[in-house]
């Protein structure tokens, strides 16, 4: 059965896009047999795979509402050992077209144990807020991993994260657990970025990555040319942290 990683963090910039895009595309590359869902309306996970969002017929939003199945929207392959449910836009009406409707929260969920044997992961992006859809991300995970960026306000919005995890874990998913925290954007060249890696690790009881992803031009660059860190710059320092942390994920298991 696979194992199901939604990547969530309520503070927007952080780098939940680019480790849900690189994450995935290092473990596919490692062998796994992976699906990607973009569950974020900004669709940059699926156009940062190289998907061109605004001409799809079929999106996770149309999984949602019931327009499709999950055949009709999923892209098989779209690299070796790597599939996805993608996004656009459409996915912010869901919010409202889902008021009223049983079970709400559970839609994703019961959509991806149809086929979550087929995988050995499954990645989610989700928004950079607590709704509808993040829940519905949440009540399909088996765990949270939640990336926090190398900069002053990183415990910010992290208690109220756990917070949610905890309302989620008693009210919605029992079994649902924080896979850990992984440092982005990290600068070796300057004291704040160990700082809070140090102030994070003395507040936090969760399980902390020993990868730490760096500060890296080439992983800002590669979703601009459709492609994850690995096949746009394999030997980047981008590319070896991303590898790294798949090799983490994968040990858990």
């Amino acid at each position: 059965m696979g194992r199901i990683i939604a990547i969530a963090n309520q503070k927007g910039g952080v780098g939940k896009t680019t480790t849900t895009i690189n994450l995935s595309a290092c473990l596919a590359e490692k062998g796994k047999k992976i699906l990607t869902i973009d569950i974020d309306p900004q669709g940059n996970t699926s156009s940062g795979l190289g998907v061109k969002k605004d001409e799809l017929q079929y999106t996770v939003y149309d999984l949602i509402i019931g327009n499709c199945n999950i055949a009709d929207c999923l892209i098989k392959n779209i690299y070796e050992g790597l599939s996805l449910l993608p996004s656009n836009v459409n996915l912010a009406g869901a919010e409202i077209e889902l008021i009223g409707v049983e079970e709400r929260e559970f839609i994703l969920k019961k959509e991806i144990d149809k086929i979550r044997d087929e995988y050995d992961f499954i990645i989610i992006d989700c928004p950079p807020s607590l709704n509808t859809l993040t829940i519905n991300a949440m009540t399909t995970a088996d765990t949270i991993l939640v990336p926090i960026q190398c900069e002053y306000y990183a415990l910010e919005g992290l208690s109220q994260l756990i917070h949610t995890i905890n309302l989620v874990r008693q009210r919605l998913n029992p079994t649902l657990e924080i896979e850990g925290v992984v440092f982005t954007m990290f600068d070796a060249r300057t004291n704040l970025s160990l700082q809070v890696v140090e102030n994070v690790k003395e507040n936090l009881k969760q399980n902390i990555y020993k990868t730490i992803i760096p500060r890296n031009v080439r992983l800002a660059e590669a979703p601009s040319h459709g492609l994850p860190i690995n096949l746009y710059d394999p030997k980047s320092a981008g590319a070896e942290g991303y590898r790294d942390l798949a090799d983490e994920v994968i040990e858990k298991r």
